[in-house]
């Protein structure tokens, strides 16, 4: 078998996986330990990003006609890709917040939402908080002055509606007292 035979399911692979991604991360991992390397994978997969060693030239290949392929550059040296199909800040965030913990981990560079960036950029990327942090904390903004309406309307209850609601019941009786006689 021809070696381009034995390269193009991986090229296919490569491929497929980048088709439908909203971001792809480009990193090199030479220096990490073992143990390193498997808490990585572990904290990306949790993450729902495939984490995956290939080839440059694999690489290079797949990307080829894609929006990808502006990755072509950061293609030296020894590359690992880290793909996301649902969260498009999610490889950024999850690979700056392990470089923290394992220095040896350097960013290359990426592409985002079909957007290149460099490490500088990615760096930026990966202090936006996930799509799910951001709408919790627009919900969270939409119903504070909600909550805080119904709490002060709360506090008028409890302290001067009592007495406002019995007043005006006060005046009433005398009233149907005098229409009575």
């Amino acid at each position: 078998m021809a070696k381009v035979e034995l390269k193009q399911p991986i090229v296919a692979e490569i491929a497929e996986a980048i088709k439908d991604a909203q971001s792809v991360v480009l990193v090199d991992y030479r220096g990490l330990t073992v143990e390193q390397d498997t808490a990585l994978r572990k904290q990306l997969r949790e993450a729902g990003v495939n984490y995956k060693v290939y080839k440059n030239t694999m690489m290079n290949f797949a990307f080829k006609g894609t929006q990808f392929e502006a990755l072509a550059p950061y293609l030296e040296g020894p590359s690992a890709i880290a793909i996301s199909n649902a969260d498009a800040t999610a490889p950024a965030r999850e690979l700056a917040k392990f470089a923290k913990t394992a220095p040896k981990l350097e960013i290359k560079g990426g592409v985002v939402e079909g957007n290149a960036y460099d490490a500088a950029g990615i760096a930026q990327i990966a202090s936006i908080p996930s799509r799910e942090e951001l709408i919790s904390k627009l919900l969270g903004s939409l119903q504070s002055p909600i909550t805080n309406f119904a709490r002060v309307m709360n506090q008028l209850a409890e302290k001067g509606g009592a007495s406002a609601c019995e007043a005006p019941a006060a005046e009433e009786a005398p009233a149907e007292e005098t229409a009575a006689e």
